[in-house]
């Protein structure tokens, strides 16, 4: 192993951490708008929702845990190659890509509560479209 072969990780790493902060953001900007919505219109979806969204966040604080220190390790096993220490710097890469990978899991697991919480949302707008067709009057062809 070379310095090359951990400094490729470098901007691939560098990159989820970046798109894992602008899905913190979003959350953030979700839990904003979320507050700002009539309190007496979906009580129930909106209680979901918050629950769906206390996990992400969570969730988004590991993914970016391991991700850091992932971009860590990597950092340090680039270190030890330049002091010759050549074994334990391809056990901290190894490491390295242990903790990118949990941090990729942890993503996936994130994106599946992201998805049921647009499933929530729909449910929500299918209802208030039936209810509002049941009582819209309806027209007769002349």
């Amino acid at each position: 192993m070379n310095l090359t072969t951990p400094a490729l990780l470098f901007p691939a790493t560098s990159l989820l951490l970046l798109a894992y902060t602008n899905r913190f953001l979003v959350l953030a900007q979700l839990i904003r708008n979320l507050q700002n919505q009539d309190k007496d219109d979906g009580r129930d979806r909106v209680i979901r929702q918050i629950l769906n969204l206390r996990k992400r966040i969570v969730l988004t604080r590991y993914m970016q845990a391991l991700g850091v220190s992932s971009f860590i390790m990597c950092a340090v096993s680039m270190f030890l190659i330049f002091i010759e220490r050549d074994h334990m710097a391809e056990a901290f890469f190894g490491i390295s890509l242990f903790l990118l990978v949990m941090s990729l899991l942890v993503s996936l697991w994130e994106i599946t509560i992201s998805t049921r919480a647009i499933e929530i949302t729909l449910e929500d707008m299918e209802q208030k479209l039936r209810a509002a067709s049941a009582i819209a009057p309806r027209r007769t062809p002349e």
